[in-house]
């Protein structure tokens, strides 16, 4: 047993993760419903994501302030914003184009008179607000992630400041020796949870495969398979970004490939964040630029929700007869985009999403219901690509961020 055990610690986690994703699929498939006896295994998997996540982005952040300018933190933050708008309207383009070419939907007839409530899209103005929470121990609780980097970043210049200063430098070093060893200590948490995370995925995926069964998966199969091509588009283009930046795709994706098995099986980027920052540890990116940077992308950077936005617009479109002219696909872009954005820690965000886009284009609300009924199969892929494309943004940012140390050292 003990030779087991050290057997399975030893191995590789990919390897452990992929067997469990054949074997949770084969289990789904075999037993069906009967598979939700597995549930808490896979509850306690997304509790001890959970359980780590506010130590790992306090603590990184805060260490990660202390280890360059404030200066820096300013333009890197510019850098990341613009990378979230500008491949956010490219993911809903790609999306477009591909759906467009497949036209999924087409011939399909559904009878249903059901028709589905979402939430109150929040607006870009309340995303913005939510940054500095009212009560700092509220943002902790209610795992608030903008309120939590706010705090963070002030308190961790704060300590930057005393670590600088003639009458305080002494007490400002200790407290950020502190801060450093609750770091680290983390990371020493986050490991010995990595090694759970297979167990997990198995239980989960083994549920969601048994409760989804093939039949949902066929009757709704064209959908799905044209939103995988297109988030496959996707990956594509982000390789093509590394390359043009001078990065080893294979070294990325080598560490990022864990971040994004874990959010396809769990659907939540902000669950997955602990695995994620773990991968930009071990992919060598600064800890000041991804302290902040995945954080805030699980929040507000939702490439693969972008995809799903446009997929399900011409799926909708062509379900129901209608026709997408230029000026709707333009409309579909600009309010995709800042949907995507704006509903950050809405729950079921996807459905809030397509329902805005929706209402503003002009597509019927009957047709969210239909999209709901795939929507953990879509879900799935999505929040992979949202996982990715925060990783790649920072990668791609911590690449510009060494050129440009590089200029002013010479």
């Amino acid at each position: 047993m003990s030779r087991l055990f050290k057997g399975y610690v030893n191995a590789s986690l990919i390897v452990k993760i992929t067997v469990a994703l054949i074997v949770g699929i084969t289990v789904g498939l075999i037993f069906g419903e009967q598979t939700s006896v597995l549930a808490p295994l896979g509850d306690l998997l997304m509790r001890l994501l959970k359980f780590i996540i506010i130590p790992l982005i306090f603590f990184t952040l805060i260490v990660g302030v202390n280890q360059t300018r404030v200066g820096n933190l300013g333009r890197m933050g510019g850098k990341m914003f613009l990378y979230y708008v500008a491949t956010s309207a490219l993911a809903i383009t790609v999306g477009l184009l591909v759906a467009s070419l497949f036209d999924p939907g087409s011939g399909l007839s559904v009878d249903t008179n059901e028709t589905i409530e979402a939430n109150e899209h929040p607006g870009v103005a309340s995303v913005l607000l939510n940054i500095i929470p009212t009560n700092i121990v509220t943002a902790f609780s209610e795992m608030n992630l903008l309120g939590i980097i706010f705090t963070s970043l002030v308190f961790g210049i704060a300590i930057s400041a005393l670590r600088n200063s003639e009458e305080h430098g002494e007490l400002g070093e200790n407290v950020y020796k502190l801060f450093n060893g609750l770091n680290e200590a983390t990371f020493k948490i986050m490991n010995v949870i990595l090694q759970y995370i297979p167990i997990g995925i198995f239980a989960i995926i083994a549920q969601t495969v048994g409760n989804q069964g093939l039949d949902t998966i066929l009757s709704l199969g064209n959908m799905v398979l044209v939103l995988y091509v297109a988030i496959l588009v996707q990956i594509v283009l982000y390789t093509v970004l590394m390359v043009v930046f001078k990065m080893s795709p294979k070294e990325f994706f080598s560490q990022a490939r864990t971040p994004m098995i874990t959010a396809f099986v769990t659907q939540s980027s902000s669950g997955t964040l602990p695995v994620t920052l773990n991968a930009a540890n071990r992919l060598g990116l600064s800890k000041s630029l991804y302290g902040f940077s995945l954080p805030l992308g699980a929040t507000i950077n939702m490439d693969g929700a972008a995809i799903r936005i446009a997929v399900s617009a011409v799926f909708a479109a062509n379900y129901t007869g209608m026709t997408l002219g230029f000026t709707d696909m333009l409309m579909i872009v600009i309010v995709g985009t800042l949907a995507s954005i704006g509903t950050a820690g809405v729950p079921g965000a996807g459905i809030v999403m397509i329902a805005t886009v929706f209402t503003q284009v002009g597509l019927p609300m009957e047709a969210v219901a239909v999209l709901a009924s795939i929507d953990v199969l879509v879900g799935m892929g999505a929040t992979a690509l949202n996982v990715t494309g925060d990783l790649v943004g920072t990668s791609i940012i911590n690449q510009t961020e060494k050129k440009h140390e590089n200029k002013a050292s010479a």
